[in-house]
């Protein structure tokens, strides 16, 4: 039977690569986003598509904001898949103005709250204690937060480096209740994404860092996969953990067969805790 996966955020950016290479591994990958999930529509191409390069993909409407709507996800997959192995917490909502806006924290909207935060954030901790429930009730399971160097220096602003610190905290601490009950909690610091958005902009480089090493979406997915096929991961559970050298260490690349840089020195270091949650002082 094939393992059984949940991408929140799945339709676009990285979670559509992550969903795209999961499909790919054989996995059943569920998948969220918000609007209809008919042919038409933005969940149902991504699910069409995949299934005609011979993957399952299963789309799901849901507004990460409404938490009854969450959880009425999760009982759709129990009962139409009866498991569930992984869950990657990718959705995320981008404040207006975004991309490119410079102005500090004093400058924008307190709104920028509930993007960043309320999505960012809660939002990966209502999914956490849905798939928690199944998983350690079936022994086994992976929850991956995907977060960012934003955790260790200032990147985009303070909202953002708020809400990715808190993901990293949360695995951590996760890790250390899920002890014992066959579940992991790890958080994934990426790279800069080839994004659809950035290829198209003509940018040979962005924030200092070069598109040509950077990683696709669905580079990301595959180190996730490798990640929850590891049979030593619980060994790292409650870690944060980097992309760009996770796939170094298993071979994995990018769709043209380069290899992402890391952005380690760049920002002073790796991740904030190991293995078991614990605070790391050396980067």
């Amino acid at each position: 039977m094939a393992r059984v996966a949940l991408v929140t955020g799945g339709a676009g950016g990285v979670g559509r690569g992550v969903v795209t290479a999961l499909a790919a591994a054989g996995w059943t990958v569920w998948f969220t986003g918000r609007g209809g999930t008919t042919p038409e529509d933005r969940l149902g191409r991504l699910a069409a598509r995949v299934t005609a390069t011979g993957g399952d993909a299963r789309p799901v409407t849901c507004d990460h904001t409404d938490d009854a709507a969450v959880r009425a996800v999760f009982e759709q997959i129990a009962a139409e898949s009866g498991r569930l192995d992984l869950l990657v917490n990718s959705v995320w909502a981008a404040p207006d103005g975004f991309v490119g806006f410079d102005a500090p924290f004093w400058e924008r909207p307190v709104t920028d709250w509930r993007p960043l935060v309320d999505v960012g954030l809660r939002a990966h901790y209502v999914a956490s204690v849905h798939a928690a429930r199944t998983m350690v009730a079936a022994g086994s399971g992976l929850v991956v937060n995907i977060s960012s160097f934003g955790s260790r220096g200032h990147l985009h602003s303070v909202l953002y480096g708020v809400a990715k610190t808190g993901l990293d905290k949360m695995a951590a601490d996760m890790a250390v209740e899920l002890r014992g009950t066959g579940v992991s909690a790890i958080s994934l610091w990426l790279g800069l994404i080839r994004t659809r958005m950035l290829l198209a902009s003509g940018l040979t480089e962005f924030a200092g860092f070069s598109l040509d090493r950077a990683e696709d979406p669905t580079f990301v997915g595959r180190v996730v996969d490798a990640l929850a096929r590891d049979p030593s991961i619980a060994d790292r559970s409650g870690a944060t953990l980097i992309s760009a050298e996770e796939g170094r260490a298993r071979g994995i690349t990018n769709d043209d067969g380069t290899q992402p840089d890391s952005h380690r020195d760049a920002f002073g270091g790796g991740g904030l805790f190991g293995p078991g949650g614990t605070a790391t002082t050396v980067g």
